[in-house]
């Protein structure tokens, strides 16, 4: 009848633990790891092993006494990280990213490239890559009608209050709208803000200019005297803050709703018909926009993140009482970092890279087996022997083998070994073995060979391991953010 807690990450754990073991500057930077399950309360817990409630992680804690020295150990885990993904064969971006419940303002994300995933990146061939939820956004807007827009115009727009509406009867693209969404942050503080039309509001980005924020509900909306979907900035109800994104800077006249039902304002200028308390960074960065570094059209793409590595500072530590005492014999918090590598995850996204329509085509570096032996034969005296034989003798050259002598037809063996994905598939058949020949299989290329029996140990274990020195070399030949 004792109490337990069901851990979903170990920042507090391990500073509790180094708060009564560490005690002087002398004994960092520190390290510690470990691989443990961990476990939180999804609400929806869906994609397999991508979103599980319970997984295995690999995390790693770091202590230290002064920045360079956290710089130093953030930028080793990072390329780690890396090499890791190389290792695993997975396409992958480090990537700009928000922190979250973590904590921490310096924060890198791995993610591996692929449909599956849930995150969303934009990237370019500069080298720059973020998490849409934090990526700067170089948005094009574009002004109404040039010719037009000379000065402020009410325009009757008897349509539904959508900006695809709203763009299609003016016969405009939608990045030459404003779009307008009401809320209050976390002091009840009413505000409308406004953001290109072409895009969408970034909940992480909102939360960090306005914290607390809270979108208004349609009777809140109405509470407020303000009509949905036709909402701007000229002559909004007193108390209420106009915040725009920081790309609307470059418009010099807008088109918003003119806060009455059916009519929008064209050609109204920030200024001049109305006032923007505040600018920030809202919108979403999306395929198309420019990339904050050199200016190149951005690429989109989804991902699974695999891992993770945060510069933390003092959050936990000064929360924590988590301190040392430093050469002047002054007690000063820890510096810390974390890093976290999801075990199980990273399985599903090797997945999801390397399959087709058969099954899995698994890397040599994290395949089950290296080399599967299938005996097409089984207890005769030819076929099902010389398999064992065979499996025996790879194995014994080191690899890793699996023989398949299970009672069943060839056709149920082969598209197992397909759907499984084993790297290498050996079929050993009496036909063959009469005419002093096993058959080879590669299963990324679906290429078959037939191999002398005599040598066939040494040429598979010569691919194999070519194969492995492939995977083994990871190199540190990648940005980290």
């Amino acid at each position: 009848e004792h109490g337990f807690a069901l851990s979903p990450t170990h920042e507090e754990l391990i500073t509790a633990l180094v708060r009564n073991e560490l005690r002087s500057y002398r004994e960092l930077p520190r390290t510690l790891y470990h691989f443990s399950n961990k476990y939180r309360d999804e609400i929806r817990p869906r994609f397999g092993l991508l979103r599980a409630r319970e997984f295995i992680m690999k995390d790693a804690y770091s202590f230290h006494s002064d920045q360079a020295s956290l710089d130093a150990t953030y930028a080793e885990q990072a390329q780690a990280y890396g090499r890791i993904c190389q290792r695993l064969g997975l396409d992958f971006y480090p990537v700009e990213a928000d922190s979250g419940q973590i904590g921490g303002k310096v924060t890198t994300e791995f993610m591996a490239l692929a449909e599956a995933g849930e995150a969303e990146l934009v990237y370019c061939e500069c080298g720059y890559a973020a998490n849409t939820e934090i990526a700067a956004a170089g948005i094009e807007v574009l002004q109404y009608k040039p010719e037009e827009a000379t000065s402020r115009q009410r325009i009757h727009t008897p349509i539904e209050g959508t900006i695809a509406a709203l763009a299609e009867f003016l016969g405009v693209p939608e990045q030459a709208t404003v779009k307008a969404l009401a809320g209050r942050d976390a002091n009840g503080q009413l505000s409308v803000l406004f953001i290109p039309g072409s895009h969408t509001l970034g909940d992480v980005k909102v939360e960090r200019a306005i914290p607390g924020f809270s979108f208004l509900s349609d009777e809140e909306i109405a509470n407020a005297s303000l009509v949905k979907g036709y909402m701007g900035p000229v002559d909004l109800p007193a108390g209420i803050k106009v915040i725009a994104d920081v790309s609307l800077r470059d418009l010099p006249r807008w088109v918003t709703g003119a806060n009455e039902r059916d009519y929008h304002y064209t050609g109204i200028a920030p200024g001049e018909d109305f006032t923007v308390d505040d600018w920030f960074d809202l919108s979403v960065a999306q395929a198309g926009d420019a990339c904050p570094r050199c200016g190149r059209a951005l690429k989109a793409a989804r991902g699974i993140e695999v891992g993770q590595v945060f510069q933390l500072g003092t959050r936990y530590s000064e929360a924590m009482a988590a301190s040392y005492m430093d050469q002047d014999g002054a007690e000063k918090p820890f510096l810390m970092g974390c890093y976290g590598w999801g075990v199980t995850r990273s399985l599903a996204a090797v997945v999801e890279q390397h399959n087709d329509e058969k099954g899995i085509i698994w890397p040599i570096s994290v395949a089950p087996a290296e080399v599967c032996v299938i005996a097409l034969s089984i207890g005769d005296e030819l076929v099902h022997p010389q398999a064992e034989a065979l499996a025996q003798s790879l194995a014994e050259a080191g690899l890793e083998v699996v023989l398949d002598d299970r009672d069943e037809r060839a056709g149920v063996k082969f598209n197992d070994a397909d759907l499984i994905g084993w790297p290498y598939q050996l079929i050993v058949g009496k036909r063959g073995l009469e005419a002093g020949i096993v058959e080879l299989k590669t299963r990324a290329s679906a290429e078959r060979r037939e191999l002398p029996l005599d040598n066939a140990r040494d040429i598979v274990t010569k691919l194999v391991v070519e194969q492995r020195a492939v995977y083994r070399c990871g190199s540190s030949d990648f940005p980290t953010t």
